[in-house]
């Protein structure tokens, strides 16, 4: 098999051919490792090589749906046992902190015969929509190596649009699976609250606001990897409903007529490129030719006091994690870059109280979208409110840096926090991408379905999705529907141009 022919197939479809005995396992391995070789050093998306680890498993004998499937895993949770887990920040990277034990996902991914052989890039604790850690350098857009490919997973993204794997692991706090896939031109699904595990060593990521699983090429391997995956753990905090039936099974039942409402408006109030419109508007017409009925509404909900409940949860996140990396590795504040001892800095400045009120409006914004989706099957918006940013577009500018650096040495962040400079700082930031943080504070499950490439001769010829939000235990729903759109308007055949990547 030659990388071509590698690269037509979608993890399912080689797998079906390592049953068949067309193909090892030990030879797609190969494959996918000199892809990676061929273009990682553009794109920067593998940043820990498991090589030989990986020989040994794809030379043994293999079980489960995806046996003999190579895979990469984000380096962030999503343990290793024996590899390293540095989770984009330079402390752990520099003690070469290494994972203990396969995490619980990383277990039902060896279950279902997937060959991990590497970790991916992704931002300092995944803490930002981008992946330009400066541990490990930026990941950059296969479509166009001078742009993001997104973030968190951003890494995994550019790995599997660069066709290196067919998929590859991602997790989701505020976008991060959906954010990337939008970037790159690939499916991205993330599942609700619950329906993925966290264990061993926990079982919840920021009160359910973060989950696991995937990027993908074609919907049918995110279906199938779910029914892999999904299901309560060891010490799960609470057992959320099983699918009715098998998520594959719900792929290939075609939906019956749906009522989307849809909006362009930016939660925030913040300005939408017209691309990102475009996207909707496409997505808009084809969902009508299939018998759907679209039209314009959203929840009623404040959205900049929910992006400002979930920056506090955010924030608090980050202060834990570093009080945790500084107990690991005995380091100092130059063990973390500066953004994120700034986020640090804010999380402490939150009271218990503020906490708790915080949480509380998280339940205003369930009641609001429980009291769309009595009316309409899901909320169709754009992902990206802007096509992909430059590399470094996004980096605190200079004086910022330095007033941080005197704010932080003087101990003033709570004098910040109350001038209202953070909330403005944070809008700013989170303008490119401010419609996939509701799925995330509300627990439910939301996709990015790549149905948009941005106009080459106006703009960059880039990806752009379009997102769906649907209600609790929607997972099936929502794939039934991405596959109809799949087969309505293919995305498989769509790869970046050879010589970028």
């Amino acid at each position: 098999m030659n990388f071509e022919e590698y690269r037509s197939h979608d993890a399912t479809g080689l797998a079906e051919l390592v049953a068949k005995r067309d193909v090892t396992a030990a030879e797609l391995l190969e494959i996918a490792i000199s892809r990676a070789e061929q273009v990682n050093g553009d794109v920067n998306g593998l940043i820990i090589p498991l090589y030989e680890q990986a020989r040994q498993r794809a030379s043994g004998p293999l079980e489960g749906p995806f046996a003999g499937v190579p895979m990469l895993v984000k380096d962030l949770f999503q343990e290793i046992g024996g590899a390293p887990h540095y989770m984009g920040n330079k402390a752990l990277r520099a003690q070469n902190y290494l994972a203990d034990a396969d995490s619980t996902l990383v277990a039902r991914w060896k279950a279902a015969g997937l060959v991990p052989f590497g970790r991916t890039n992704t931002p300092e604790f995944g803490a930002k929509g981008i992946t330009e850690p400066e541990s490990f350098g930026p990941a950059r857009n296969p479509w166009n190596t001078e742009h993001t490919p997104g973030g968190s997973s951003g890494g995994s993204a550019a790995m599997v649009a660069s066709g290196v794997v067919p998929v590859a692991g991602a997790n989701d706090g505020g976008g991060s699976i959906r954010i990337p896939a939008a970037c790159c031109g690939l499916f991205g699904l993330k599942p609700g609250r619950g329906r993925t595990p966290w264990g061993p060593e926990f079982t919840e990521a920021m009160h359910g606001i973060a989950v696991n699983h995937v990027l993908t090429r074609s919907v049918r391997d995110s279906a199938l990897l779910l029914d892999a995956t999904h299901g309560d753990e060891r010490g799960s905090l609470f057992h959320i409903a099983p699918p009715a039936q098998s998520y594959l099974a719900a792929m290939n039942t075609p939906p019956k007529k749906l009522r989307i409402g849809f909006s362009t408006r930016s939660p925030l109030g913040t300005a939408v490129d017209p691309e990102a419109v475009r996207a909707v508007e496409k997505a808009i017409v084809l969902l009508k030719d299939l018998g759907h009925e679209v039209e314009e509404a959203e929840p009623q909900v404040d959205g900049r006091q929910m992006c400002f409940d979930w920056l506090t949860v955010w924030f608090g996140q980050c202060a834990a994690t570093v009080a945790s990396v500084r107990e690991k590795t005995g380091c100092g504040n130059d063990g973390f870059e500066l953004d994120t001892l700034a986020m640090a800095a804010f999380g402490r400045t939150v009271s218990a109280e503020q906490y708790a009120i915080c949480q509380g409006r998280w339940q205003h914004s369930m009641i609001a979208l429980d009291t769309f989706l009595q009316g309409y099957d899901f909320l169709l918006t754009p992902t990206l409110a802007t096509p992909p940013q430059k590399i470094g577009a996004l980096d605190t500018p200079l004086w910022q840096q330095h007033a941080m650096k005197v704010i932080l040495a003087l101990r003033g962040e709570k004098l910040v926090m109350k001038s209202g400079m953070i909330e403005e700082a944070a809008i700013e930031n989170l303008r490119h991408t401010p419609f996939t943080q509701y799925a995330n504070i509300t627990g439910v499950p939301a996709m990015s379905v790549p149905l948009h490439w941005c106009d080459s001769s106006s703009g960059n010829g880039l990806p752009m999705g379009v997102q769906f939000v649907g209600g609790h235990g929607d997972e099936g729903k929502l794939l039934s529907l991405a596959a109809q759109l799949e087969q309505s308007a293919p995305w498989f055949h769509r790869t970046p141009p050879e010589g970028i990547a």
